[in-house]
């Protein structure tokens, strides 16, 4: 049986809703749909927004093939076989159009890979992420690629999309979908759809009941997703890696990504360990490097590695809480004057007016602006 996501899909613009900035008239999407402008590019934002439907649109505008892949799970064989496919009866058949799920799990060597085929027109790829391309995709590839910015569903939007499963709502069940769904209209299918197979009817008792999945108690906007992480951190800034790795582990059987992981053990490295064992940034670099180029699952070793290490090392927070205390002094007091006699002289004049005069090298006087010159912050984060 078909899925009601699956059945609801927008074939076209006039049936999509949301995205005005980039569906809108005289925005980019539709403009390039409109005239079959041949290009790769990007979407970027939250869950359940539209970035497949969008994809599967323009393919079909610009007459391509379409092929679907999730970088959860696809490799080099994948895009090679997509690359050398041919129409049946050994014809070509105009471009191909790649679409990458989730492109931010494909590692750098993965990527790479990919590069010379989007550079030679071979495939047309359209990545859709949830995180940072800048952060997530290899220079080299995010500049042959543009990139859109999609937003969350508005409460309006999402009663549209609401209005079209062809299901009647009363208005606590309307609130308490669209509280729940956080702006993503395929959770909330789901939802409705998991509610009308297990019950027959929406109500908010019945809304509430089928929600049991895993998917749903583990979304990267629910409240477990936060008490997960936190917990993780906390459990390294007690010294007890058991209880890190044990939701290290937790969050990676969840299908959280690890760079997100990594990247929280990069901030922890010093934010916690820091004077104490300056070498944790290293490891920690080290093990979001790993990630990045290696992916899962092996990565996850690496992880574990890198838990257990940070986990047992000394802690030190007095270079964070030095940092706190000068950036409220930053905050407070503006651009105080620097000192003249650390100012660049960089002309006669400047030399002048007194820049650099008086300048020593290993002075024991406060280099601080006069207003703040006695602050001791790294004392104070004692």
């Amino acid at each position: 049986m078909e899925p009601l996501a699956s059945k609801m899909r927008p074939k076209n613009l006039k049936e999509f809703i949301g995205q005005e900035h980039l569906v809108g008239e005289n925005k980019p999407i539709r403009i390039a749909i409109e005239k079959r402008h041949i290009f790769s590019f990007i979407l970027w934002g939250p869950p359940g927004v539209g970035k497949t439907t969008l994809a599967r649109i323009y393919a079909k505008a610009i007459n391509a093939e379409f092929f679907e892949l999730s970088a959860v799970s696809a490799g080099k064989e994948d895009i090679k076989d997509i690359v050398n496919e041919k129409k049946s009866g050994g014809e070509l058949f105009g471009p191909k159009v790649l679409f990458l799920d989730e492109i931010h799990r494909f590692n750098k060597a993965q990527q790479d890979f990919l590069l010379p085929y989007v550079e030679s027109g071979k495939l047309i790829l359209i990545g859709a992420t949830t995180e940072n391309p800048s952060f997530e995709v290899i220079p080299a590839l995010l500049s042959r690629c543009r990139v859109f910015i999609l937003n969350e569903f508005s409460e309006e939007e999402m009663k549209k999309i609401m209005k079209r499963t062809g299901h009647k709502f009363k208005k606590d069940a309307i609130d308490w979908l669209i509280n729940m769904s956080s702006g993503d209209a395929r959770q909330m299918i789901a939802m409705i759809e998991n509610t009308i197979s297990l019950y027959g009817e929406i109500t908010l008792e019945n809304l509430k009941n089928s929600l049991q999945s895993k998917f749903l108690r583990y979304d990267k906007k629910s409240d477990e997703h936060y008490n997960t992480i936190s917990a993780f951190i906390k459990s390294m800034r007690a010294s007890q890696p058991d209880a890190a790795l044990y939701y290290m582990t937790r969050m990676l059987e969840a299908g959280e990504d690890p760079k997100f992981i990594a990247r929280r053990m990069v901030i922890f490295a010093s934010e916690d360990i820091g004077l104490a064992l300056p070498t944790a940034l290293v490891v920690a670099n080290a093990v979001f490097q790993a990630c990045d180029t290696i992916g899962m699952p092996e990565c996850a070793e690496n992880l574990a590695h890198g838990v257990v290490y940070l986990s047992q090392a000394p802690k030190d927070r007095r270079a964070y809480e030095a940092y706190i205390l000068a950036k409220e002094d930053a905050k407070n007091y503006g651009n105080l004057p620097i000192p003249l006699s650390i100012r660049n002289a960089t002309t006669k004049l400047l030399k002048e007016i007194g820049y650099g005069k008086d300048y020593k090298k290993y002075t024991k006087e406060s280099l601080l602006p006069e207003k703040i010159k006695n602050r001791k912050y790294l004392e104070k984060g004692k």
